[in-house]
This record gives structure tokens, C-alpha cells and sequence, in this order.
């Protein structure tokens, strides 16, 4: 049997937050393995939002440059309802270095964090590799797997293991790690298309009877739109997005060059624990948070930057008890302030009578000419407060 190499460190999932700790540790001299069970790289773009620390965090891995050349800065966002302004909000908060939310398809920022791994090690990333059982050597963590091409099985091993596997978590599953959480009753269809409108970089949100639209911009002069419906959709079509979206706020869009459509629900779960003996979860397989506010993939990038650090110093010979133990609580803490954040996103975006949104937007009006209470939401949208 062939002898298994260990690395100092392996990460399940080639996502956007084990791409960016893969990234962070090879630049530390760490010797890493990425296991990827997807043979090709994704095509859905469902994650576009990129904040502001999130950006001051990916600077740290020498990537945030390449993703602001090719994104769309947004530095504002407006609310309508009935074609009346409701409140409108700047993303420029004092001492930001980013002053703005940059909005990228998930699939270049993964390209340009692949991209920097492999320039630190070709050999780091591995796809088609399917992880199913993980044995504790004691001094190492050995995760097997099958691939798609073949039926031997391979092993990997690491001295600390990372899951960044998202949602559906097959590491959190091997360590036996519970989460608990809920199931929202909204539900939501997205899709892209050419931005024809005259919004240019502005982030607009359509505050409506029938409930929210949401309208972001993209490169290459596309806009997503997002619409918040009576049910979850199993067959959503372009012509049906495009209909809702001119019924609620009269705008419409070219439903036959569209060029990306989804429907999803929303759930909010988290891990009982993040940290458990030498593994450790991160991002989606640690916490899945609801999609509106665009919170998750930035929280997975945070939970990367704080952890990187620890596993260095822990590779190193520290002691790093107490420092695990801080980056669970205050991680775990973020995931929780988050899901109450996107919670407070949902139930502003839910269908209502029009009569109380006209009562309750003439109260917004009114507390928005605080710019204490800009500065406030500005900086709880951007997750500035996560810095």
C-alpha cells in the first residue's frame, strides 16, 4: 500500500472561502492540499456581493486589485415604493479603504482565487476527489475518497483539516457535528439580464405592496434582479421573472437575453461547534445564512482570516487553546449577528398592504435625516461593524 503524504494542512472545498485560506496558508510556507470534488470549476454566480472588509481581507492574499478591475463599485443604495424615494444610503463610511460594495460573479472571484493558488503551488488544488470517511491518527487527520474517474481509493492526510465544503458539509458530517437553526418562509427568483435602465452603479431596492425587488448591477452591463414571491418557484422561467419585476416596479427587462435564473428558499443553520480537535469548519459548512444581504461567502472569507493565523502558530508548536476558543465564540457571534441582520432584510421585504408601507416608509423618511442613523444602516449593510 502506497505510503500517504501529509500535508500541514487540507482543506475540503474549492469554494471561494477554501480557495482564499488555501491562498492565505501557502503564502505562510504552509504546505496545503485543497480536495475539490467538483472536476470543473462552477458556472452559477449566485454570490455577487463582495464588502468592504471583505476586501481589506482578500488584499491579504493578493487578490483584491484583480477583483476591483474587474467589478462594479457601488457606492450607494435607494429605496422606492411607488416610485417615491423612500431613503437612500452611501456606503462611504469614514476611514473605509474600500468605500464601496463591489459586486463580482462568483465565478471570476473564484477564477482569480484559483488563479492565485496555483501561482503559490500548482499542485495544491485537487478536484474530482469526493471525500467519504476521515480516520484520527492521532498526530494527523487522514481524509479517503473516490474519484469520479476511477473506483481506488485515495487518501489524503493533514496534520489540521479545514472544511469549507459548504452547506451540505461532508467533513462536518464525518465529524458528527450537529447544527441547529430554521426554516424562513420566504422565497425568492433571481435571473440576470441587460441593464437597460439609467440606475448605472446605484443598488436599487423596490419596496412593494406585492413584496421586495431588488436590482444590483454587474459587469459587463448586465443588473440581477431579485423578487421576493408568494411560493418557492420549481419552474422559474425569464418571461415570468420579467413579468414580476415590471408589475411591481414598472421597469422592464429583455427576458429573452437573459443569461443566469434561480429560485431558492431560505434557511439559517449553524454548527454546534466550529473547532473540533485538529479539524475546523468555516463558511457555509459552519454557518449557512440567508442569501439576501449577501452576508455568507463574506463571512466565510472572515472566518479565513481569523483562522489562518491560529493554524500557522499552531503548526509552528504554539499553544493555541486559547485562541481557538476565541475565534469559535467570535465567529460563531458574527454568524449569529448576521442572521439577524438578514432576518430584519427579509421582513422589510415582505409583501404588506400598501397602506402600512406608506406609514411605515414616512417614519424611515423621517429617522433617515438622522445621519447618525445612516451612518448606522450604512455601515450594517456593508458588515462594516465586522471589521
Amino acid at each position: 500500500m502506497p505510503r500517504t503524504t501529509v500535508f500541514d494542512v487540507v482543506i475540503v472545498g474549492a469554494g471561494p472561502v477554501g480557495l482564499y485560506l488555501g491562498a492565505l496558508l501557502l503564502q505562510e510556507g504552509v504546505s496545503v492540499r485543497i480536495l475539490e470534488q467538483r472536476t470543473e470549476p462552477g458556472v452559477h454566480s449566485r454570490a455577487i456581493g463582495i464588502h468592504p472588509p471583505s476586501l481589506a481581507a482578500l488584499e491579504l492574499a493578493g487578490v483584491a486589485s484583480a477583483m476591483v478591475a474587474e467589478g462594479v463599485r457601488v457606492p450607494r443604495g435607494m429605496a422606492l415604493s411607488g416610485g417615491r424615494e423612500v431613503a437612500q444610503l452611501s456606503f462611504d463610511q469614514a476611514g473605509m479603504q474600500w468605500p464601496f460594495v463591489l459586486t463580482l460573479p462568483q465565478v471570476r472571484t473564484e477564477a482569480i482565487l484559483e488563479a492565485r493558488v496555483r501561482e503559490l503551488d500548482p499542485e495544491a488544488l485537487v478536484r474530482d476527489f469526493c471525500v467519504d470517511s476521515l480516520h484520527d491518527g492521532g498526530t494527523s487527520l487522514t481524509l479517503s475518497g473516490r474519484r469520479n474517474t476511477g473506483d481506488q481509493q485515495e487518501s489524503v492526510a493533514g496534520r489540521l483539516v479545514v472544511g469549507a465544503d459548504g452547506a451540505r458539509s461532508a467533513l462536518r458530517r464525518l465529524l458528527r457535528i450537529s447544527t441547529s437553526g430554521r426554516d424562513y418562509p420566504d422565497t425568492y427568483v433571481m435571473g440576470d439580464f441587460p441593464d437597460t435602465g439609467t440606475d448605472g452603479s446605484t443598488a436599487m431596492l423596490y419596496l412593494e405592496p406585492g413584496g421586495i425587488v431588488e436590482s444590483f448591477p454587474l459587469p459587463g452591463g448586465l443588473r440581477r434582479w431579485v423578487v421576493h414571491t408568494d411560493a418557492l418557484l420549481s419552474g422559474p422561467t425569464a418571461p415570468g421573472l420579467a413579468e414580476l419585476v415590471k408589475a411591481r416596479t414598472g421597469v422592464e427587462v429583455q427576458a429573452e437575453a437573459n443569461s443566469m435564473l434561480s429560485a431558492f428558499d431560505v434557511r439559517f443553520r449553524i454548527a454546534r461547534r466550529m473547532v473540533q480537535g485538529r479539524a475546523a469548519l468555516v463558511g457555509d459548512a459552519a454557518h449557512e445564512i440567508s442569501p439576501i444581504g449577501g452576508q455568507g461567502m463574506n463571512l466565510g472569507w472572515l472566518d479565513a482570516q481569523a483562522l489562518a493565523p491560529v493554524m500557522v502558530a499552531a503548526l509552528r508548536g504554539e499553544a493555541t487553546g486559547p485562541r481557538l476558543q476565541s475565534f469559535e465564540r467570535r465567529r460563531m457571534a458574527a454568524a449569529r449577528s448576521a442572521s439577524r441582520q438578514a432576518w430584519l432584510n427579509m421582513a422589510l421585504g415582505r409583501p404588506l398592504p400598501a397602506s402600512f408601507l406608506r406609514f411605515r416608509h414616512a417614519g424611515v423618511r423621517a429617522v433617515f435625516r438622522l445621519q447618525g442613523v445612516q451612518d448606522l444602516v450604512a455601515r450594517r449593510f456593508t458588515m462594516a461593524h465586522f471589521r
